[in-house]
């Protein structure tokens, strides 16, 4: 209903994904030469994402020094601890950020560098997901930069043509983590399966599964199919522009 909704609403991860559908769509258009748009505005969204990150930082760390009696608090000593680290991981984000938009706008070639904040990031993502799962502390964000490590090297070593391998290989890792999710897919409809079978089951227990399992579902679906749409587009296999490509994409945000 509406009322739960709204109990379930998560600001911040609306203004994560409203910034990445936005900027998505900008940049198909600029590659499709809809706009003519210099990258740093077709980033705009981006920076507005940081820049909220920065002044939710800055009032939050304000807030931490001008109340001493915080420190004595376990739990708010673990959530100040929890906003630095993600902090520290979006600063490093936007200096890639920052370094891509830079280089595609002068064409530079020397995309290791360029993706260095990355190379910094995983492990990084890795140590503070150790530090979440030891207080109990969902970080999604850095789950997301530490399976992707492989991922990153091979995109720079294959935008400096280091390696000359087809897109469809160099995302061999994307297409692993890929797999993982499609299983947790099928996971989630096997089980809403069994519990619209099963008559113990109380129908609110019904309704939770069938949930999860349709909303896994809208999102992995459109999100492979944009992927396998791009790598397609990207190795010369098709000839779309991106505006469709990036429709499954935006379905999934």
């Amino acid at each position: 209903n509406l009322k739960g909704l709204f109990q379930d609403f998560n600001p911040s991860k609306f203004l994560i994904y409203a910034c990445l559908l936005l900027f998505s769509i900008l940049l198909s258009l600029r590659l499709d030469d809809k706009i003519e748009w210099s990258y740093w505005a077709v980033f705009a969204p981006i920076w507005l994402w940081k820049l909220m990150v920065i002044v939710g930082a800055s009032v939050g760390t304000g807030v931490w020094a001008r109340n001493p009696q915080y420190r004595a608090e376990g739990e708010t000593c673990v959530e100040f601890k929890a906003m630095l680290i993600a902090v520290g991981i979006h600063l490093l984000l936007l200096m890639f950020e920052v370094l891509v938009c830079d280089g595609i706008e002068r064409g530079t070639r020397f995309w290791l560098l360029v993706f260095m904040p990355l190379f910094f990031v995983s492990p990084v993502s890795v140590a503070a997901c150790v530090w979440g799962f030891r207080h109990d502390r969902s970080l999604e964000l850095e789950i997301l930069c530490s399976v992707n490590i492989l991922q990153f090297i091979f995109i720079a070593l294959r935008l400096d043509e280091i390696i000359k391998w087809p897109w469809l290989v160099v995302c061999v890792p994307l297409w692993i983590l890929m797999s993982f999710l499609c299983l947790v897919v099928l996971y989630y409809i096997v089980w809403s399966v069994l519990f619209l079978r099963s008559m113990d089951v109380i129908a609110e227990q019904r309704r939770t599964h069938i949930t999860m399992a349709v909303s896994w579902m809208t999102i992995v679906v459109p999100l492979l199919t944009f992927e396998i749409l791009l790598v397609h587009r990207l190795d010369g296999h098709n000839s779309f522009s991106y505006i469709p490509v990036f429709v499954p994409l935006w379905l999934s945000l």
